[in-house]
């Protein structure tokens, strides 16, 4: 897996072997981010450009090391596997973004007081555990979350999503196996 764009473009991440994690794909990952900075979030500049970033169920950093990439000023890796931590720190420091970032260990669904608040934030939690909509309630109620945040959540293509109080549904694609929903946070 490598960053597909920005300033950081063509560095590898590594990913654990196994089930453990399961990124998102090079495909989906450059979709989302053609959408964030040409589509119609972009109308008024890219939501990227000095951004504080949110990358829940963190897994490989892959999304949030590719905002940083694309103009990020800071991003927040929720993560709560401890073996997958010391992953997520190595593909960090192998990137060189230390400075740049904060890593949790914490469940999405179960999160601390916000320390940074996330104008954009990224949800990949495992696939057809049900886990996106408490971790937005818990996010959104722990103060994680901008007012008019800009949230993407990545589900299996037929997983069900019921939309908790406080979000619209903006946008919907799907990639493969993915379906990415981009909410505003209301």
């Amino acid at each position: 897996m490598r960053i597909v764009a920005g300033r950081l473009r063509g560095r590898r991440i590594e990913a654990p072997e196994g089930s453990l994690v399961r990124p998102t794909s090079d495909r989906a990952r450059q979709a989302l981010f053609n959408i964030l900075e040409h589509g119609k979030f972009a109308a008024q500049g890219s939501p990227l450009a000095g951004a504080i970033v949110l990358d829940a169920f963190a897994g490989t950093g892959a999304l949030g090391l590719e905002a940083l990439s694309r103009g990020a000023e800071h991003a927040v890796f929720m993560e709560h596997a401890s073996a997958v931590q010391k992953l997520l720190r190595a593909n960090i420091a192998s990137c060189g973004e230390g400075a740049n970032a904060t890593v949790l260990g914490a469940d999405a669904t179960a999160p601390p007081r916000a320390s940074r608040i996330a104008s954009l934030a990224f949800l990949d939690p495992p696939y057809g555990k049900g886990l996106a909509a408490p971790a937005l309630s818990a996010l959104r109620r722990e103060g994680w979350l901008a007012p008019e945040a800009l949230v993407v959540v990545e589900v299996a293509g037929r997983e069900e999503f019921a939309l908790p109080d406080g979000f619209t549904v903006a946008d919907e694609r799907r990639y493969g196996a993915a379906r990415l929903i981009f909410l505003n946070s209301v």
